[in-house]
Protein backbone atom coordinates (compact mmCIF):
# COMPACT_ATOMS: atom_id res chain seq x y z
CA UNK A 1 0.00 0.00 0.00
CA UNK A 2 1.35 3.61 -0.97
CA UNK A 3 1.94 6.12 1.86
CA UNK A 4 -0.43 9.19 1.66
CA UNK A 5 0.72 11.27 -1.09
CA UNK A 6 1.46 14.97 0.51
CA UNK A 7 -0.15 18.43 -0.70
CA UNK A 8 1.89 21.54 -0.67
CA UNK A 9 2.27 23.27 2.94
CA UNK A 10 3.13 26.64 3.73
CA UNK A 11 6.54 27.13 5.89
CA UNK A 12 4.74 28.27 8.29
CA UNK A 13 2.36 25.11 8.18
CA UNK A 14 5.70 22.62 7.91
CA UNK A 15 6.99 24.74 11.02
CA UNK A 16 4.65 23.19 13.36
CA UNK A 17 4.90 19.61 12.64
CA UNK A 18 7.53 17.03 13.94
CA UNK A 19 11.00 16.09 13.06
CA UNK A 20 11.19 12.83 11.42
CA UNK A 21 14.47 11.42 13.03
CA UNK A 22 13.38 8.18 11.74
CA UNK A 23 14.40 8.73 8.36
CA UNK A 24 17.87 10.47 9.08
CA UNK A 25 18.51 6.83 10.74
CA UNK A 26 17.89 4.87 7.63
CA UNK A 27 19.21 7.23 5.40
CA UNK A 28 22.54 6.87 7.34
CA UNK A 29 22.34 2.68 7.42
CA UNK A 30 21.81 3.40 3.33
CA UNK A 31 25.64 5.13 3.19
CA UNK A 32 23.90 8.57 2.42
CA UNK A 33 26.09 11.64 3.69
CA UNK A 34 25.16 14.10 2.04
CA UNK A 35 22.00 16.03 0.39
CA UNK A 36 22.76 18.49 -2.24
CA UNK A 37 21.87 21.38 -4.66
CA UNK A 38 23.45 22.71 -7.73
CA UNK A 39 23.60 26.82 -8.53
CA UNK A 40 25.76 28.49 -10.75
CA UNK A 41 28.85 30.83 -9.18
CA UNK A 42 27.07 33.79 -9.51
CA UNK A 43 23.70 32.34 -7.46
CA UNK A 44 26.14 30.97 -4.87
CA UNK A 45 26.91 34.49 -3.87
CA UNK A 46 23.22 35.72 -3.46
CA UNK A 47 22.95 32.20 -1.30
CA UNK A 48 25.78 32.90 0.92
CA UNK A 49 24.99 36.71 1.26
CA UNK A 50 21.28 35.75 2.24
CA UNK A 51 23.18 32.88 4.16
CA UNK A 52 20.20 30.40 2.80
CA UNK A 53 19.17 28.78 -0.09
CA UNK A 54 16.00 30.32 -0.90
CA UNK A 55 13.32 28.62 -2.74
CA UNK A 56 11.75 29.58 -6.04
CA UNK A 57 8.56 32.26 -4.68
CA UNK A 58 10.97 34.36 -2.50
CA UNK A 59 13.99 34.47 -5.00
CA UNK A 60 12.73 37.59 -7.32
CA UNK A 61 11.93 39.58 -4.50
CA UNK A 62 14.75 39.26 -2.64
CA UNK A 63 16.49 42.65 -3.36
CA UNK A 64 20.21 41.62 -2.65
CA UNK A 65 20.26 38.80 -4.97
CA UNK A 66 18.48 40.44 -8.11
CA UNK A 67 21.64 41.09 -9.44
CA UNK A 68 22.98 37.58 -9.22
CA UNK A 69 19.48 35.45 -9.52
CA UNK A 70 20.14 32.72 -11.77
CA UNK A 71 16.95 30.18 -12.20
CA UNK A 72 18.43 26.67 -13.06
CA UNK A 73 15.15 26.17 -14.68
CA UNK A 74 13.19 28.76 -17.28
CA UNK A 75 9.66 27.12 -17.20
CA UNK A 76 8.31 25.86 -13.97
CA UNK A 77 5.10 26.57 -14.05
CA UNK A 78 4.34 22.90 -14.37
CA UNK A 79 5.37 22.29 -10.47
CA UNK A 80 3.91 26.10 -9.38
CA UNK A 81 2.17 24.88 -6.06
CA UNK A 82 5.55 23.62 -4.93
CA UNK A 83 7.47 26.98 -5.23
CA UNK A 84 7.44 27.21 -1.69
CA UNK A 85 9.93 24.57 -1.14
CA UNK A 86 13.93 23.95 -2.39
CA UNK A 87 14.98 21.17 -4.55
CA UNK A 88 17.64 19.07 -3.52
CA UNK A 89 19.04 15.60 -4.36
CA UNK A 90 20.04 12.62 -2.54
CA UNK A 91 23.89 11.51 -2.55
CA UNK A 92 24.45 12.92 -6.57
CA UNK A 93 23.29 16.04 -8.30
CA UNK A 94 19.68 15.53 -10.77
CA UNK A 95 22.40 15.15 -13.89
CA UNK A 96 19.24 15.13 -15.96
CA UNK A 97 17.96 18.53 -14.98
CA UNK A 98 21.86 19.71 -14.51
CA UNK A 99 22.19 19.28 -19.01
CA UNK A 100 19.22 20.92 -18.99
CA UNK A 101 20.35 23.80 -16.88
CA UNK A 102 24.29 24.56 -18.54
CA UNK A 103 23.08 25.60 -21.74
CA UNK A 104 21.01 28.15 -20.64
CA UNK A 105 23.71 29.98 -18.93
CA UNK A 106 26.39 28.99 -21.59
CA UNK A 107 26.58 32.96 -23.45
CA UNK A 108 27.20 34.18 -19.76
CA UNK A 109 30.04 31.82 -19.16
CA UNK A 110 29.07 30.84 -16.13
CA UNK A 111 30.46 27.93 -13.86
CA UNK A 112 28.69 25.56 -11.87
CA UNK A 113 28.50 24.76 -7.67
CA UNK A 114 27.68 22.09 -5.75
CA UNK A 115 26.73 22.96 -2.08
CA UNK A 116 26.11 19.58 0.31
CA UNK A 117 24.63 19.25 3.32
CA UNK A 118 24.07 16.96 6.08
CA UNK A 119 21.44 14.57 6.01
CA UNK A 120 20.28 15.65 8.96
CA UNK A 121 17.78 17.83 7.21
CA UNK A 122 16.17 15.09 5.76
CA UNK A 123 14.18 14.42 9.07
CA UNK A 124 13.31 18.38 9.04
CA UNK A 125 9.33 19.09 9.27
CA UNK A 126 7.46 19.30 6.38
CA UNK A 127 10.20 17.67 4.28
CA UNK A 128 8.59 15.74 1.41
CA UNK A 129 10.41 12.93 -0.90
CA UNK A 130 9.48 12.17 -4.33
CA UNK A 131 10.26 9.31 -6.50
CA UNK A 132 11.15 11.22 -9.37
CA UNK A 133 11.02 14.82 -11.02
CA UNK A 134 8.55 16.93 -9.20
CA UNK A 135 6.62 17.84 -12.71
CA UNK A 136 6.01 14.54 -14.24
CA UNK A 137 2.56 12.76 -13.77
CA UNK A 138 3.98 9.80 -12.90
CA UNK A 139 5.61 11.47 -9.18
CA UNK A 140 5.04 10.07 -5.73
CA UNK A 141 5.30 12.39 -3.33
CA UNK A 142 5.60 11.64 0.48
CA UNK A 143 6.66 12.74 3.71
CA UNK A 144 8.19 10.60 6.37
CA UNK A 145 9.58 6.93 6.30
CA UNK A 146 7.64 5.87 4.07
CA UNK A 147 7.80 8.49 1.41
CA UNK A 148 11.75 8.35 1.96
CA UNK A 149 11.45 4.69 1.15
CA UNK A 150 9.48 5.25 -1.93
CA UNK A 151 12.35 6.65 -3.19
CA UNK A 152 14.42 3.71 -3.01
CA UNK A 153 11.61 1.52 -4.39
CA UNK A 154 11.91 -1.05 -7.13
CA UNK A 155 10.46 -0.43 -9.83
CA UNK A 156 10.08 3.55 -9.92
CA UNK A 157 8.41 4.99 -12.37
CA UNK A 158 9.62 8.24 -14.21
CA UNK A 159 9.93 10.49 -16.92
CA UNK A 160 7.09 9.36 -19.46
CA UNK A 161 6.88 6.68 -16.79
CA UNK A 162 10.05 5.05 -18.21
CA UNK A 163 10.87 2.35 -15.54
CA UNK A 164 13.52 2.39 -13.34
CA UNK A 165 14.91 -0.39 -11.34
CA UNK A 166 17.97 -0.91 -8.79
CA UNK A 167 19.80 -3.18 -11.00
CA UNK A 168 23.30 -2.31 -10.11
CA UNK A 169 22.61 0.54 -7.84
CA UNK A 170 24.41 1.36 -4.50
CA UNK A 171 21.75 1.91 -1.54
CA UNK A 172 23.02 5.90 -1.29
CA UNK A 173 21.72 6.23 -5.04
CA UNK A 174 17.64 6.53 -5.65
CA UNK A 175 16.31 4.64 -8.15
CA UNK A 176 15.37 7.52 -10.90
CA UNK A 177 18.00 9.74 -10.51
CA UNK A 178 15.77 12.49 -10.69
CA UNK A 179 14.39 11.77 -7.47
CA UNK A 180 14.01 14.35 -5.55
CA UNK A 181 14.04 16.35 -1.63
CA UNK A 182 11.39 19.01 -1.15
CA UNK A 183 12.79 21.20 1.76
CA UNK A 184 10.06 23.27 2.92
CA UNK A 185 10.65 27.33 2.94
CA UNK A 186 14.15 27.98 2.87
CA UNK A 187 17.55 25.89 3.74
CA UNK A 188 19.52 27.83 6.17
CA UNK A 189 23.65 27.66 5.43
CA UNK A 190 23.65 26.00 9.27
CA UNK A 191 24.19 22.22 8.18
CA UNK A 192 25.93 22.87 5.15
CA UNK A 193 29.72 21.05 5.36
CA UNK A 194 31.31 21.35 1.76
CA UNK A 195 31.31 23.20 -1.05
CA UNK A 196 32.16 21.84 -5.03
CA UNK A 197 33.28 23.91 -7.72
CA UNK A 198 33.18 22.72 -11.57
CA UNK A 199 36.32 24.60 -12.58
CA UNK A 200 39.50 25.65 -10.76
CA UNK A 201 38.73 29.61 -11.17
CA UNK A 202 35.48 29.07 -9.38
CA UNK A 203 38.02 28.31 -5.78
CA UNK A 204 39.00 32.21 -5.57
CA UNK A 205 35.54 33.43 -6.02
CA UNK A 206 33.91 31.31 -3.78
CA UNK A 207 36.92 31.72 -1.09
CA UNK A 208 36.40 35.95 -2.01
CA UNK A 209 32.39 35.98 -1.49
CA UNK A 210 32.84 33.25 1.60
CA UNK A 211 36.03 35.75 2.98
CA UNK A 212 33.51 38.97 2.28
CA UNK A 213 31.49 38.06 4.62
CA UNK A 214 33.14 36.02 7.25
CA UNK A 215 31.91 32.94 5.99
CA UNK A 216 34.24 29.72 6.40
CA UNK A 217 33.22 26.27 4.49
CA UNK A 218 35.78 23.75 2.57
CA UNK A 219 35.99 24.31 -0.61
CA UNK A 220 36.81 21.60 -2.80
CA UNK A 221 37.27 21.26 -7.05
CA UNK A 222 35.61 18.49 -8.21
CA UNK A 223 34.31 18.23 -11.77
CA UNK A 224 33.76 15.10 -11.86
CA UNK A 225 30.76 15.75 -9.09
CA UNK A 226 28.87 17.90 -12.67
CA UNK A 227 29.40 14.69 -15.24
Amino acid sequence: MRPPQAKPRTPQECSSLPRCPEVVAVARRRGITRVVHFTTVLGIVGILSSRAVKNRKQLPTEKHLEHVYRPNAIDRSRDAAWHEYVNLSVSRINDWMFDRSEPWHVDEGVSWVLLAFSVDILGDPGVVFTTTNNIYPACLRSQGIEGFAQMFADPVFGRYSQRHTRDGLPDSLTTDRQAEVLYPGELSLDRLEEIYVQIESAIGDVDGALGALGLDFPVTLAPEEFE
